[in-house]
């Protein structure tokens, strides 16, 4: 019963939602209601995750219009042909992932570039729903800055009948959710606004409405463009896959660990294909992930996927039976319930503790935001990936390079990092690399151990503890070599411990083992090593 009640209030949500979102994207209000029906079904059916609800979010449908809203003119049959096809490459683009495992990318979104990707698009959003609020006409496909000088010169012609409905809707939406978040605040706001501009006649005084809305259920199709037109819109199909796969498989796997669970990153991979290619082929638009969905099902005690399934059904009763009903919804109120469901995408809170967390961090967001609201969605979704990249770069590139210190203590790890210029043991200088050994840090590793050398006097054995070295590439290969020879020009002998099994593998493929004692610990190291020339028969110290 609880599940089925769960579907009832997600209907609620998202019928009111997806009708806003469909206008976002310049579709008419069938697409977002299609892409509930046959969609759905399918990703309850594939999905691993218990939770995660599909469906078209803000952010697909921001990149749907701002990818297609220079191809053709939004609402038009050949735009919605677009819109089709762009949702069926998506659907390719997450099968081949699924099939070749790429679950891992979305690991290259770091929260600070979905924050500033989603934020900028949210943004953009919130500037169309306003100006749909206020009755002010705008060019919802345009580029930000001309939205938002469109709203401002358009104040003068606000119309105060949409005005007082838009603020009607926001004081039930906002003041609802505090006295009783189980309650479909969105549909309440929906039948009361319908009923208001009915029984006023609203509608005559200039107050836009939904319009008629076409009854019956989706009909199966195939888009039929031109072969440069598919190609044209691969880099749009790409960064919509890129996005739901950060933020789909995150969600996805947090809910899953929240509640005992496990998920199958892949197989939800193949799910999103199967669902978007549902979608392309029964009239609706491309379905990411809904956040905010799944934690109203989470609150609501849902732990399955029917929810999904009784949404589905009811949509396509609605369809059958009730698009009379949904003619004369106002757009204010549709503008004020997707602005209210957009203002916590702008990131606000998320951007303040970057802020005080990391300001590197804090910068890869915002140059993200201004990016796509500035740019576009597309640049933005590249600048994202450079800058993971460079992230991840500048992290690696400046590992932790440690001389490590033994104190005499048998029970010692020998994990400890030693002052600078201190010797390990008499004649023996060990040095800890805590980073896979790559282009990026290849020249930093070889000057660090040769300064550990330098820095101390006597020094006849050095060895390198490779626990943490997980991979060798080739630049980081030329460096061990000439490290290797500058340690045997200065009559060095080299020693390796800890070494992984893998890696051990791979160094002896590059040749990098040759004439290079492998010990098992450090302290096995110490305990073989000889004594120092001129340093008697003393021991080392165990470590």
């Amino acid at each position: 019963m609880r599940e089925l009640v769960s579907g009832v209030t997600l209907l609620a949500i998202a019928v009111p939602l997806n009708i806003g979102y469909a206008q976002i994207a310049g579709l008419p209000a069938t697409a977002g209601l299609y892409a509930l029906v046959l969609p759905g079904i399918v990703w309850a059916l594939l999905v691993s995750s218990r939770q995660l609800v599909a469906s078209p979010d803000a952010a697909a449908a921001a990149l749907v219009a701002s990818s297609i809203g220079g191809l053709a003119v939004a609402g038009s049959a050949d735009y919605i042909t677009l819109a089709l096809a762009q949702a069926l490459i998506c659907g390719v683009l997450f099968l081949l992932c699924s099939f070749f495992k790429l679950g891992f990318l979305a690991d290259f979104l770091s929260k600070p570039i979905l924050v500033g990707f989603v934020g900028g698009l949210a943004l953009d959003i919130l500037v169309s729903q306003v100006a749909k609020m206020l009755g002010v006409k705008i060019d919802s496909g345009g580029e930000f800055v001309d939205k938002l000088v469109g709203l401002f010169t358009g104040l003068g012609n606000l119309n105060p009948w949409s005005l007082l409905i838009s603020l009607g809707a926001l004081v039930i939406l906002l003041v609802g959710r505090v006295l009783a978040r189980a309650v479909p605040w969105a549909l309440v706001v929906l039948v009361v606004a319908t009923i208001v501009v009915v029984l006023s006649g609203a509608e005559k005084a200039g107050v836009s409405v939904l319009g008629p809305v076409d009854a019956g259920p989706p009909k199966l199709t195939w888009p039929v463009i031109d072969w440069s037109m598919w190609l044209a819109l691969i880099p749009s199909a790409i960064a919509l896959t890129v996005v739901t796969m950060g933020e789909g498989l995150l969600v996805s796997r947090s809910y899953g660990e929240k509640r005992g669970y496990p998920t199958k990153p892949d197989r939800d991979l193949f799910a999103f294909g199967a669902a978007n290619i549902a979608a392309g082929v029964a009239g609706g638009f491309t379905v990411g992930s809904s956040t905010s969905r799944t934690a109203a099902m989470d609150q609501a005690g849902s732990r399955t996927q029917l929810p999904t399934i009784v949404t589905a059904v009811g949509t396509l009763a609605l369809l059958l039976f009730g698009t009379a009903l949904l003619e004369h919804i106002p757009s204010p109120a549709i503008g004020a319930i997707v602005a209210v469901a957009v203002v916590p995408l702008l990131g606000i809170a998320d951007f303040a503790k970057l802020w005080r967390q990391d300001r590197f961090e804090f910068a890869i967001g915002a140059v993200c935001f201004l990016v796509t609201l500035f740019v576009g969605s597309i640049a933005g979704i590249v600048v994202a990936f450079v800058l993971a990249v460079i992230n991840v770069t500048r992290r690696a590139a400046a590992p932790a390079i440690d001389t490590l210190a033994a104190d005499g203590d048998p029970q010692s790890s020998l994990l400890d990092a030693a002052e600078p210029g201190t010797a390990t043991a008499p004649g023996v200088v060990v040095v800890r690399l805590a980073a896979p050994l790559f282009f990026a840090n290849a020249e930093t590793f070889g000057k660090a151990v040769r300064r550990a050398v330098d820095s101390v006097e006597g020094v006849e054995h050095v060895v390198l503890d490779m626990e943490a070295v997980t991979d060798v590439d080739v630049t980081g290969a030329e460096a061990f070599t000439g490290l290797h020879a500058w340690l045997t020009s200065r009559h060095l002998d080299l020693g390796l411990t800890r070494l992984r099994p893998g890696l051990a593998d791979r160094m002896r493929h590059l040749g990098l083992l040759d004439g290079v004692t492998v010990y098992d610990t450090n302290r096995d190291a110490l305990a073989t090593l000889p004594p120092p020339r001129g340093h008697g028969d003393a021991s080392h110290a165990d470590a």
